[in-house]
């Protein structure tokens, strides 16, 4: 028998524990390299908590304290109050609304003092994870049926709806990454495609012109009805159908889009769509120019400053680095946001090509570990959050990365365990070792 208390190791994948290990010290130390001054000394940075890099350690050990606990915890602990969870998540999202804090932009931090602030948007992937695999193990949900279909999209998409009013585009888009739990649930691959269309027309109706496009929709209807010519004579509803569809298209480009990007986008986030596209976005209005101007505040250039300098110091690192705090571009801070969103450049920098790849690499076996777990379950809630746990880390690590080599608009997505933040950090280690208590329980059926 091992050494080890069996009420903890028995059934636990380690391998994913060392990882999170490998990931969580990764952070500390990248955030180590970004934030570092010589006028203080290592260790007092370490154990003063004045520094982020210190902060970050105590949030890495926090966590190690909560993941035991959850190691600790029956499992059935989180399908009996997944719901609870989620209703307790939705209401610390509407606490936002009268309490919230003003920060870079977004208005969806609550502050506690100067010591501690709490974003609910960030916490509540969790949630949505707990009560989205409780509902899909559901005896009674039948998940081919429209109505269960609906259902688990509202679960997904009310919090995306409120952190979209509280100006967090990002965190907005991580719950759009739930569908992929759908989609190996049974949800129709028709929807997927439709949404990936819809994502083809809005980038199409902001690269070209809108009478081009018209015209080029025009076009294709045109070409269906001439293929499928013998299927209309037989059937006029086919015909109707590709007009219906040539209206939605044209309505979308022509009404949709722009209500979108002038009354929901902020101005400074449709300019960094924009410049994620590589077009030059104009202002209608003053003020708008002027909230662009603020959200560049300190730049001294425009809107893709941040992308350009993070490109320049991975570009810089060449293909072993230049070691930890030799970084020209991180260590002067020319990178906006580098020790969050912009954290890869400084790994980029420091450790080049190869310290990339081998990154990307832990990465990737983390997810694939995952989804090793999710298909060996036996139970329907452990393997839709399982799921949930890869499609999430997937979604931030994919826009994190081509965010910061300018492949994907600046939308302020958190690198899993190495961006600096407690409520990230926190929230992607609960969601991981949930899972890996899961998987320990994965003989006793959940439903």
């Amino acid at each position: 028998m091992s050494s080890r208390n069996p009420a903890i190791s028995k059934g636990v994948d380690w391998s994913i524990v060392w990882i999170w290990i490998a990931l969580c010290t990764i952070g500390v130390m990248s955030i180590f390299a970004a934030t570092y001054r010589e006028s203080d000394t290592i260790l007092q940075g370490f154990i003063s908590l004045k520094t982020d890099y210190s902060r970050q350690l105590l949030y890495f050990i926090m966590g190690g304290v909560i993941g035991t606990f959850i190691l600790l915890t029956d499992s059935k602990f989180f399908t009996a109050t997944a719901n609870l969870f989620y209703v307790f998540g939705i209401l610390l999202m509407l606490l936002v609304f009268p309490f919230h804090s003003r920060i870079k932009g977004t208005e969806s931090i609550i502050k506690f003092g100067n010591a501690f602030q709490l974003q609910p948007a960030d916490l509540c992937k969790l949630f949505v994870n707990l009560a989205l695999a409780k509902y899909l193990s559901r005896v009674e949900t039948d998940f081919s049926k429209t109505r269960s279909q609906l259902i688990a999209a509202a679960i997904t998409l009310g919090p995306a709806m409120l952190s979209i009013m509280q100006h967090e585009l990002g965190l907005a888009l991580v719950y759009f990454s739930f569908f992929l739990v759908m989609f190996r649930e049974g949800l129709p691959a028709n929807i997927l495609i439709i949404g990936f269309s819809f994502a083809v027309l809005v980038v199409a109706t902001l690269l070209l012109e809108k009478n081009t496009l018209a015209l080029i929709l025009t076009a294709i209807a045109g070409l269906a009805v001439y293929i499928l010519r013998r299927q209309v004579k037989r059937n006029r509803a086919i015909l109707f159908l590709i007009a219906g569809l040539w209206f939605v298209c044209v309505g979308v480009q022509r009404f949709v889009v722009p209500f979108v990007f002038d009354h929901v986008f902020e101005p400074y986030q449709v300019k960094r769509i924009y410049d994620a596209i590589g077009k030059d976005y104009v202002p209608k209005d003053e003020n708008a120019a002027i909230e662009i101007e603020q959200k560049s505040k300190g730049s001294k250039k425009d809107g893709d400053y941040n992308v350009k300098q993070s490109k320049i110091a991975i570009g810089s690192g060449g293909l072993i680095g230049k070691g930890l705090l030799k970084g020209t571009q991180t260590r002067y801070d020319f990178v906006p946001e580098q020790r969050t969103d912009f954290i890869f450049c400084t790994i980029g920098e420091g450790f080049g090509f190869v310290g990339s790849l081998v990154l990307l690499g832990i990465y990737f076996l983390l997810l694939m570990r995952i989804v090793a777990i999710a298909e060996r379950q036996r139970s329907v809630f452990s393997r839709c959050y399982a799921y949930g746990v890869a499609s999430v880390f997937f979604f931030h690590l994919s826009v994190n990365i081509c965010m910061t080599i300018g492949l994907a608009p600046v939308v302020g997505i958190s690198l899993p365990f190495i961006s600096y933040g407690g409520t990230s950090l926190l929230t992607f280690t609960i969601m991981l070792f949930v899972m890996i208590r899961l998987d320990a329980d994965r003989q006793m059926v959940l439903r």
